[in-house]
């Protein structure tokens, strides 16, 4: 079971920034990946159509011998985490819990932002999960459903970027955070444009790279880790969009790392 590849399920590519994390800190670990592009967004569906959909790719990559899966999206995580613990014989990690304890460690001033999607923020899951952390900490979410398409589509210059980027965080200029939440996977791709809208005296918390403290850890609490000597690695993604604007953003933001892209269609899926 070490030798089997680590499972991450995702609403498009935002969950490839959580992969890039498990590619530093894990390297002998071999992935799959699924992004369901051709849904997505998920941040304005309803919760029982995510929980579908993350159902849908779950299993998928089960019956490809996972060993674990990591639902690298927030608003999947809130819909289908506990389900999906339940429903499935292997380890589920989601990427709110830690991102929540990662902005805990964080935070000096208790003033905590998170940014999300529609449905994350809805759902007020890192408001609870702070708030269950520690009392004390003031959270004010925001929901910026806009910057998922920005990741997705992967059209927009710098000048446009950073003017969406500065509409959407203005809301936050009467907050004193110290801390901001990266809460959707999607969002760590436009980081440097966030961090530069809010200043250096703000901290950006990204769950991904939080998530993979979670993974390692619990790969090597139960011996599950790959030693890295019997196999050689073969990382696969799959998406149910277009391969060639799932290439192009893979391979602007992991370098390094040899992975092949395949389309699956959503008749597959729903099979």
């Amino acid at each position: 079971m070490k030798n089997q590849p680590i499972g991450f399920i995702d609403s498009g590519v935002g969950g490839l920034s959580v992969v890039k994390e498990v590619f530093k800190q894990l390297p002998n670990e071999t992935v799959y990946f699924i992004g369901d592009s051709a849904r997505n967004p998920y941040g304005s569906r309803t919760m029982a159509e995510v929980l579908e959909f993350s159902r849908e790719l779950a299993h998928f990559l089960v019956n490809k011998g996972i060993k674990m899966l990591v639902i690298a999206c927030n608003t999947a995580t809130v819909a289908s985490l506990d389900v999906l613990k339940e429903e499935l014989d292997i380890p589920v990690i989601g990427v709110i819990e830690p991102g929540s304890k990662g902005a805990i460690h964080t935070t000096k001033n208790q003033k905590i932002g998170v940014i999300a999607t529609t449905g994350t923020i809805q759902s007020k899951e890192y408001n609870k999960k702070i708030e269950a952390l520690n009392s004390a900490v003031e959270v004010q979410g925001l929901a910026c459903q806009s910057f998922v398409t920005i990741v997705e589509e992967n059209r927009l210059t710098d000048e446009e970027i950073k003017e969406e980027v500065a509409e959407n965080l203005s809301a936050f200029q009467r907050f004193e955070m110290d801390t901001l939440v990266l809460g959707c996977t999607h969002f760590p791709l436009l980081a440097s444009y966030i961090q530069e809208y809010v200043g250096e005296n703000v901290q950006l918390v990204d769950p991904g790279y939080e998530t993979t403290k979670r993974i390692k850890n619990f790969l090597m609490e139960n011996d599950l880790a790959n030693p890295g000597i019997t196999q050689s690695k073969k990382h696969i993604f799959y998406t149910t969009g277009s391969v060639d604007k799932f290439k192009e953003i893979a391979n602007s933001w992991i370098e390094d790392e040899l992975f092949e892209v395949k389309s699956v269609s959503l008749e597959e899926l729903e099979k």
